[in-house]
């Protein structure tokens, strides 16, 4: 399964951290590549962002379902393809850091059905770059609303 882990030292409290991280609509917009999301219901979303596989840019559509969590330093949810056939789960967890915070995002999609070798070869690479690159902007995201 492709995945991928990044950390972001934040300067802003965890309680910043936290708030900003239980919101996906703060968050999803932030995703390389994003095009659009849709809110469904408090806990589910539809996702489409411009996946960008090496040889080709895709436009990728997928159903973000929040996991129930009782901490509020770990936001948790599960991705379902509905463009492709893909799977797969995601977080963000928030620590302080001293007088500031870190965010750790993580992120695990696998092709399924005829496809999924192919699939999964290619999302390899783009998995670990996309959530890192998600991960920052998150970090920076906070920290500017943060600052404000």
């Amino acid at each position: 399964m492709p995945s991928g882990t990044h950390r972001s030292e934040v300067k802003a409290s965890l309680e910043q951290v936290q708030a900003f991280i239980r919101d996906p609509d703060r968050w999803e917009p932030l995703m390389p590549g994003y095009i659009k999301h849709e809110i469904v219901s408090a806990r589910e979303s539809v996702w489409t962002f411009k996946a960008d596989l090496g040889f080709t840019k895709k436009a990728v559509e997928l159903k973000l379902e929040l996991e129930e969590e009782a901490d509020p330093s770990r936001v948790a949810f599960r991705l379902t393809g509905l463009s492709d056939p893909v799977e797969g789960s995601g977080s963000f967890e928030a620590a302080a850091a001293g007088a500031a915070a870190s965010l750790v995002g993580s992120l695990d999609i696998s092709g399924k059905g005829l496809m999924a070798m192919m699939m999964n070869s290619v999302m390899k690479e783009f998995v670990p770059r996309a959530v890192e690159q998600l991960t920052a902007a998150t970090a920076a995201a906070i920290e500017e609303r943060a600052a404000s």
